[in-house]
């Protein structure tokens, strides 16, 4: 019963904020990423394999999830494409979740008018896609370097319970992974615990 108590004592303020365990990830760290292959908007189908020899960026999003909206409306999720596309990088926008998938007219729309700045969104709306990753919450980042290596994962910044005021003085795990790719150091950390809304999978198929 104690064991219990503790249990929920170290959990709930992490649910509060907004913060998920990830039990069994299934892309770790190091190694190189799971091989996937996705239809965007557009139609166009493309592999994981057709970017080697670049930087990809995977955002897992909600357009209805209030993190998502901190993070949009506060220009930190923009400025961070923008730094990606600086480096080169392809960014591709997943969006898994069963509740809070739009059309492909609205997922255009909600793109224009956020200002986003992607290679691609992907409607992986049978989750296989986020449960192949791991993705937990929305947002979750994660970084895979020119080799196909899986050089981060987890939140864009420190700052889980911060708002919109919060993003000049945060540090942003993406950016920082980014700018040690560009210059070949390793990239520290290279996994951090992501916060945000929990990806609402629906039943697999």
């Amino acid at each position: 019963m104690h064991s219990l108590r503790l249990t929920f004592a170290v959990f709930l303020p992490l649910l509060a904020a907004g913060i998920f365990a990830l039990p069994g990830m299934a892309a770790e760290s190091g190694r190189a990423a799971p091989e996937f292959t996705f239809t965007d908007l557009a139609g166009k189908t493309q592999r994981l394999a057709d970017f080697r020899g670049k930087i990809v960026v995977l955002e897992w999003l909600n357009p209805a999830c209030p993190y998502v909206v901190r993070h949009y409306r506060s220009g930190n999720m923009q400025g961070t494409q923008a730094a990606a596309a600086d480096a080169g990088a392809v960014w591709l926008q997943v969006n898994s979740a069963a509740m809070g998938d739009l059309d492909p007219a609205k997922s255009v729309e909600w793109q224009q008018k956020q200002g986003v700045k992607a290679t691609a969104y992907i409607r992986d709306q049978e989750g296989k896609l986020g449960r192949l990753f791991g993705a937990a919450t929305t947002p979750h980042l994660f970084v895979i370097g020119r080799d196909g290596t899986l050089v981060y994962q987890g939140a864009i910044d420190d700052q889980p319970q911060g708002s919109q005021a919060n993003v000049a003085s945060a540090r942003n795990h993406v950016k920082a992974a980014l700018a040690a790719l560009v210059a070949g150091k390793p990239v520290e950390p290279s996994t951090t615990q992501p916060y945000g809304c929990g990806v609402k999978y629906g039943a697999e198929r």
